[in-house]
């Protein structure tokens, strides 16, 4: 039977002895506290080494390798030299080891864990391959090992800082870290560290260390990564409310047992001194032995909260007013100014959004962040002024943790539409666009069956109705095209290029082979047949359609950034529906937000897009650029049904649509269509009862219609006896009154 003591600086109140079996073989181990007496913990290796095969050294501080750099710890080095007949070790092998295996394990198991996280590390030095191993997948590293080495009240914010640090140390360490705590946490110093842990999303350490520093208030909800951890450390992390615990130690025996444990019954069952024994020897036995971390959940349920940033920017000078308190009386010239100094103001948290669960059990929490440009000030300068301003924000967004920004309104269409942005910036950056156009289409739809004008009969496949998308070779294009394929009777696919529309025809038939489809370049006499158009063209200030054509009840999309059509036209004809885009409904009530301009708990696609992704854990690059991917619509929509978004809302370019509304709408295009002809437009199904409508002259000023008619029924009664046949030149003047 193989036996191996270990020698702790812990409380001998502790000490334990068992029995197990081990790598095949008989093991008997026995745990000796010193009771933070390094003396007698010299006596205690001195008088026990010859009765075991291996000897373990805990609770006191290893040997450092920090880059290049090699610290010694004296005091450890002497007692390791008390034991000349077998093994002793610290620990410090497998400790290195476990670490970088529980990093990977978590990062991988919990998907994505550890990107952009804020860590904290109490001590750099003891756990820098750990850090390194960190370092791959977050940036926001910390390190506490100035203060408690030396009671300076700074934070090394880097590996090259805590490598500098280790050169630049040439004092002897303390022998036991209770002393580095108690030298420097004091106070001040004592604040500091605890406000960094409040700060902090992970913090490693031991539990000496966490216990100095953490407390209900600053662990709440906290990762922590530590060693050891028995039932004692395990109802103190559970009263701080502590989300996770990442135990590097595995428990192998039904007694806890420390690193330096393990790593001495492996040098026993090896018969080798620690230096015989590679890193590739203790891998292969980590794997025999299939160790992974201990995950503990000290509340007793997991909370997978993921972090996002998303831009906003002020659309008008009406949005900076409501911003800031500047009266409302203000000349129109000083806002001009107010407007061009916003544009130069660096980015600003507006509000934190916490508490959004999906029902798949993960969470997010974000952060909107401002820029104060308005459109109009980002179309006056070059895209390089815009984009350095998004790269202020993606900066923010990764020093408060976010794993992942979106860009909205007009900061996803400026220059390249995000690609110059996602290729400089450190964190994912997406544009939020595939999940505006599935949620535009997804609106319209909706708006199709309220408005009740289409009728579906059960059993029916596909929506008896014909659609168009103008602009169908485009990316937005192209992606509504497939979708109205698969869910209505005929597409028309209008464009200007008939090759690229035949291109776009025969992929739609490959996936959806019994679709109708049908190819335009010159769609204008198409219009007043269709049930739903989508428009989503680059043409910006080209007239699209002609919205008097449109067949009255018709639902327009206009997916198109800027917008195909303006107010101006919409106004033309209240008899159409023409949604700008579809809001989406958070699953759960969301707390922090402020307003943006839409219901509570309620937000626009592309801000939608950047939680789903978030929530999913796919801090990726997703839609970036004008190319708009037909897959990750697909995909975006299904993951946003997954974690509970709903299509919450329907909006014009004067917001969103009440029940009423859209009722209006209705009751006109029934009565509109009672003199409708396909073909025609809305002058030509006016009635003639209409002649009292005022009609706008050259000047722009209006008059009433009835006029030119009253004068020509005059001119009539003054005509002479053969004014019968003058007949026809009478209807011409009541045409004229009904124009």
């Amino acid at each position: 039977m193989k036996k191996v003591i270990t020698v702790t600086l812990g409380s001998s109140q502790q000490d334990f002895s068992f029995k197990t079996r081990f790598l095949g073989q008989d093991f008997e181990v026995q745990r000796l506290g010193a009771d933070d007496d390094l003396t007698q913990a010299w006596e205690l290796l001195r008088r026990h080494q010859a009765e075991a095969d291996a000897v373990g050294l805990g609770e006191i501080g290893d040997h450092y390798q920090v880059g290049l750099n090699s610290v010694v710890n004296k005091e450890t080095r002497r007692l390791l030299n008390v034991v000349t007949r077998v093994p002793a070790t610290t620990g410090a092998t497998l400790r290195r080891l476990l670490q970088v295996r529980a990093v990977r394990h978590v990062q991988h198991e919990l998907g994505n864990y550890f990107n952009n996280n804020i860590v904290l590390f109490l001590s750099g030095m003891r756990n820098y391959d750990m850090a390194v191993a960190l370092s791959e997948y977050t940036k926001n590293l910390n390190f506490a090992d100035a203060l408690f080495q030396t009671g300076a009240p700074t934070m090394l914010h880097s590996l090259e800082q805590l490598e500098l640090f280790a050169k630049g140390t040439r004092w002897v360490l303390p022998g036991k870290p209770r002393e580095i705590l108690e030298a420097s946490l004091s106070g001040l110093k004592k604040r500091k560290v605890m406000s960094e842990v409040e700060r902090a999303h992970l913090i490693v350490g031991t539990f000496a260390e966490i216990k100095a520093v953490g407390n209900a208030d600053n662990l709440n909800g906290k990762t922590v990564i530590t060693s050891a951890v028995d039932d004692d450390r395990l109802k103190f992390f559970k009263q701080c409310k502590v989300n996770l615990v990442i135990d590097v130690s595995p428990k192998l025996f039904d007694q806890v047992v420390g690193i330096n444990v393990i790593e001495a019954m492996i040098l026993a069952a090896l018969g080798k001194p620690p230096e015989a024994v590679s890193d590739d020897d203790f891998t292969e036995i980590l794997d025999e032995l299939q160790i992974a971390p201990r995950l503990l959940h000290p509340t007793g349920k997991f909370r997978n909260i993921r972090r996002f940033a998303f831009v906003i920017h002020p659309l008008s000078q009406e949005f900076i007013r409501k911003g800031f308190p500047i009266p409302k009386g203000t000349p129109k010239f000083i806002m001009n100014q107010v407007e061009t100094l916003a544009a130069h103001m660096p980015p600003m948290v507006y509000c934190k959004m916490e508490n959004i669960v999906s029902p798949t059990g993960a969470e997010a929490e974000g952060w909107l962040i401002s820029v104060g440009g308005t459109p109009k000030e980002m179309l006056a300068r070059s895209p390089e002024f815009t984009y350095r301003r998004l790269l202020q924000a993606a900066k923010m967004a990764e020093k408060l943790g976010a794993q992942i920004m979106g860009l909205g309104a007009f900061t996803k269409v400026v220059g390249d539409a995000g690609i110059t942005v996602a290729r400089r910036s450190s964190i994912p950056i997406t544009t939020g666009n595939s999940y505006s156009a599935s949620g535009a289409l997804w609106a319209a739809a909706d708006a199709m069956r309220r408005m009740g004008l289409v009728k579906v009969k059960k059993g029916d496949k596909r929506v008896p109705a014909k659609t168009m998308v103008i602009g169908a070779s485009g990316s937005i294009g192209s992606v509504s095209a497939r979708l109205l394929a698969m869910a209505f009777d005929e597409v028309v696919i209008a464009g200007r290029d008939m090759k690229k529309l035949e291109e776009l025809k025969k992929s739609i038939l490959k996936d959806t082979p019994d679709a109708k489809v049908v190819c335009s370049t010159d769609y204008d006499s198409l219009l007043g047949e269709m049930d739903m158009i989508v428009t989503s063209t680059s043409g910006a200030g080209k007239k699209i359609l002609d919205i008097t054509k449109v067949k009255p009840g018709c639902v327009i999309t206009d997916v198109a950034r800027p917008l195909d059509l303006p107010p101006e036209e919409v106004a033309k004809r209240p008899d159409v529906l023409v949604i700008e885009s579809g809001e989406i409904e958070l699953p759960t009530k969301v707390r922090g937000m402020k307003s943006i301009g839409l219901p509570n708990n309620v937000i626009y696609a592309c801000l939608a897009e950047t939680i789903v992704l978030a929530l999913e854990g796919r801090f990726e690059v997703f839609t970036i650029g004008r190319d708009t991917e037909w897959p990750k619509v697909k995909e975006i929509y299904k993951l946003g049904l997954k974690h509970g978004m709903k299509l919450a809302a329907i909006s014009g370019v004067n917001g969103v649509f009440t029940d009423k509304d859209i009722a209006k709408v209705v009751k006109l295009a029934l009565e509109a269509r009672k003199t409708w002809k396909a073909g025609g437009s809305v002058e030509d199904a006016k009635p003639a009862k209409k002649a009292t409508r005022a009609k706008v002259v050259g000047n722009g000023s209006a008059e009433p219609a009835a006029k030119p008619a009253k004068k020509a029924a005059k001119k009539a009664a003054a005509a002479p006896a053969a004014a019968p046949r003058k007949a026809p030149a009478r209807k011409k003047a009541v045409a004229a009154a009904t124009e």
